[in-house]
This record gives structure tokens, sequence and C-alpha cells, in this order.
């Protein structure tokens, strides 16, 4: 049998207008070994939603995430972002709405070490062939409290700073999704307070939709919505 999904509040409809999702998933279904890890028959996201996705380990949690971003592949279904099919996309295509228009803050976080945290930031917009003016990205850096640490090597970084490097670098293009995958799992309690008041404010000042997948049940008071996944 699949794993139950649990969706709490879904819905397209704000105070009585329509709405276009910025993620809409349909008959989505992924087995892993035999067995069936996502079962969703239908589940959305709304502009600037927040969006927590709940279970316990192995329940599939990051490869959702992975699946809303385009970098695995599922058994059925479709997945729509910003309104376009990822499954219709040419690989190339693929990555480029991925890098355009999703902000992706992973689990380990992939700065690289030879580079500056500014350089790491105009690497991501460097990859989509996007210009941004360094103006913008010592705003994004101010914004998590590090515009003083731009010309600092990511390896010069504690793990907290590092962290705010990774969220400021997912917002560089100005993306209408934030993915994050388990942010704060692995902080006490004023530190992951820290990074969700991040998420919650950087992506809230530019629009854009956030959706966290977690197993730390701290954060699920500060979300709009919550699935869940894995749940008997």
């Amino acid at each position: 049998m699949p794993p139950p999904v649990v969706l709490s509040g879904a819905g397209s409809v704000v105070n009585g207008t329509s709405v276009s999702p910025v993620v809409l998933v349909e008959g989505l279904r992924l087995s892993v070994a035999s067995r069936v890890l996502l079962d969703l028959d239908r589940w959305e996201v709304r502009p600037a939603e927040r969006v927590v996705v709940l279970g316990p380990s192995g329940s599939g949690k990051t490869t959702f995430l992975y699946v809303l971003a385009g970098l695995r592949s599922t058994d059925a279904g479709r997945v729509v972002v910003d309104g376009e099919e990822l499954g219709r996309l040419s690989e190339a295509r693929r990555d480029v709405l991925r890098g355009r228009r999703i902000g992706f803050v992973h689990q380990t976080l992939h700065l690289v070490a030879a580079l500056t945290v500014l350089d790491n930031l105009r690497l991501a917009a460097f990859v989509v062939g996007n210009r941004v003016a360094d103006e913008h990205l010592f705003g994004l850096l101010a914004s998590v409290g590090l515009r003083d640490r731009a010309r600092a090597r990511t390896f010069e970084l504690s793990h907290g700073e590092a962290q705010r490097v990774a969220i400021a670098r997912a917002l560089v293009n100005d993306p209408c999704l934030v993915l994050a995958d388990e942010p704060t799992s692995a902080l006490d309690d004023r530190n992951a307070r820290q990074i969700l008041d991040l998420l919650l404010t950087t992506t809230a000042t530019r629009g854009a939709a956030l959706v966290v997948a977690t197993h730390d049940m701290r954060l699920l008071p500060a979300f709009d919505r919550r699935l869940e996944l894995g749940r008997e």
C-alpha cells in the first residue's frame, strides 16, 4: 500500500479570486526498490505561500523536493512550476528554469570553498546567464547579516554563516519558489529560529513561495499549510 499523504488547507482561491499556483502536482507516483515512496493525486502551492513537508527519515521528503526542482523523474504524473510542465522540458531548459525560478537550500550546502562569499552568489547568476549587479548581491548579503563577510572564503565561515550564504544564494535570481531541505534539524532552538526567520522574511520580502522539508516539529507554527508523508 502507498504511504498515506495528508494535506491541510489545500486550494487555489484567495479572497474569492482564483490564483494560479506556483507549483501544481497531479497524479504523482514514485516507487523505489518496489516500495511506493510518493503517491499524490493533487497538490499545489500558491504565490508567497509557506508550506512545510513533514515526515520521518525515509518518508520521501528530500526526494519530493528533488521532484519539485526537476532533479528527479517520477513513474507517473506531472509537475508544473511557474506555468512550465517539467516533464515536457528538455534537460537544458529544465536547468535554466531551475536556476532562474527555483531557489534550493540543500541540506548539504554545496558552497564552492575556493570562492569568496560574493563570488558564490555571482556564480549562481552566471550559470543561468543572468546579469546581476553587485549592489543586488550585497543587498542579499545584508538581508542575511553577512555584508561584511562578502570577501571571505566560504571555508572561513561558521556553519551558521554558511547556511545564511546558501539562503542568499538561493535568492540571487529572484525565484518564485524556494525549497529548503532540513534547514534546522541539526540546530539548537536559538539558531533554528534565526534560520527559520531568515527563510520566512527573505522569501516574503520577494514574494516567493517557500516549501521546507523537515522532521523538526518546532517549525510547524510558522507555516500556512503542511503536507505529511509516510504517515500511518
